[in-house]
């Protein structure tokens, strides 16, 4: 059974013999080996008995400087016909939240605010803006045990 929040892909053929690939969010853990999922695209041409595969991890999107300005879906496609240029894939790993020292949550979320009043032009405001949002999941993601 895959976890809560990972992504599950469903592949096969729809009637006319076309490929599909839907790309789901797991939600809730039904039993008897049924979960109930979100589904990122259109569904239609889904069937019983097509494939499902499991991802082993969440949906991911891209960051960083790359992806500043550019458009993308909710898997973190690009949609404005740049190109695909390299760029960072941040999982979110915040319903893990045993794994974060609350203490150092904290501090980081103070440097980050103390960084964003000191920043400097567009640049070191907007790097700031993200270590801030940062700082402020893992604090949320301890509020939510």
């Amino acid at each position: 059974m895959p976890n809560i929040y990972n992504a599950l892909v469903v592949k096969g053929q729809d009637t006319l013999g076309e490929e599909i690939n839907v790309t789901c969010e797991v939600q809730q853990l039904l039993g008897n080996n049924r979960v109930r999922d979100v589904a990122m695209s259109a569904t239609e041409g889904l069937k019983r008995g097509m494939d499902v595969v499991d991802m082993g991890n969440p949906l991911s999107v891209p960051v960083g400087g790359a992806t500043l300005g550019r458009i993308f879906d909710v898997l973190g496609e690009p949609v404005d016909n740049l190109g695909n240029n390299e760029i960072t894939i941040l999982v979110n790993d915040a319903e893990k939240n045993s794994d974060i020292d609350p203490q150092e949550a904290q501090q980081t979320l103070e440097i980050a605010e103390a960084n964003l009043r000191k920043a400097e032009g567009k640049r070191q405001t907007i790097e700031a803006n993200l270590a801030l949002r940062r700082a402020r999941t893992r604090v949320e993601a301890l509020n939510t045990i």
